[in-house]
C-alpha cells in the first residue's frame, strides 16, 4: 500500500493504473459519480488528513479568485509531507478556435474547448465542464507557491497537459 490518496473531481474516472496502490477515497461535486465524499473542493469538510492529493482537469473549472481557495483545501487535507498532484489544460501558445488541438476519447478538442470548455458536453447541458480559468507552467506554478507549498514543480507533458506536484 502507498499510502492514503484523496481523488478531488473525480468525476466518473478512474485513477490512472500508475497511481495504483492507493488507498483511495474519491471525492466530487456531482452525486451522479458516487464519489465517496460529496463535496467541493472549495470547502473539502472535516475528511481527515491524506498522503497524496490527485486532481486531474478540474481546477480549471474554478474562478480565479477560487483557486487560492482549493489549493489551501488541498493543503489542509495532506499530512505533513504529503502531495498533490495536479493536472490542467496547458493554456501555452493555445489559441481560441476551432482548429482541432488533439483528439480524446470523448471526440476532438479545439482551441475553444481548451479555453472555455469541452464544447459538446456544454451544449449537452454539463455545466460542470465549463473552464472558468486557466494556466501555463508559470501560473500553475505560482499558485501553489503563494498557498505556502514547500517544493512545486511543473512539468509540461504532451499533448496540451500540464502537471504540477507541489510538496506541503
Amino acid at each position: 500500500m502507498r499510502g492514503s490518496l484523496l481523488h478531488v473531481g473525480c468525476g466518473s474516472e478512474q485513477l490512472p493504473v500508475w497511481m495504483q496502490g492507493f488507498k483511495e477515497t474519491r471525492l466530487d461535486i456531482n452525486k451522479d459519480t458516487a464519489p465517496d465524499i460529496v463535496a467541493s473542493m472549495l470547502d473539502m469538510g472535516e475528511i481527515g488528513e491524506y498522503d497524496c492529493i490527485f486532481c486531474s482537469h478540474a481546477i480549471e473549472h474554478l474562478y480565479p479568485f477560487e483557486v487560492s481557495v482549493a489549493i489551501n483545501e488541498f493543503k489542509r487535507c495532506l499530512k505533513v509531507g504529503g502531495y498533490a498532484m495536479v493536472f490542467v489544460p496547458d493554456l501555452e501558445g493555445v489559441r481560441a478556435t476551432d482548429e482541432v488541438l488533439l483528439e480524446s476519447p470523448s471526440g476532438p478538442i479545439t482551441g475553444f474547448d481548451m479555453i472555455y470548455g469541452y464544447q459538446k458536453a456544454l451544449a449537452e447541458g454539463n455545466l460542470y465542464m465549463a473552464h472558468k480559468t486557466g494556466f501555463v507552467s508559470d501560473t500553475l506554478k505560482q499558485a501553489f507557491e503563494k498557498e505556502g507549498f514547500s517544493v512545486v514543480q511543473t512539468k509540461r507533458l504532451k499533448p496540451y497537459n500540464l502537471m504540477a506536484i507541489a510538496i506541503k
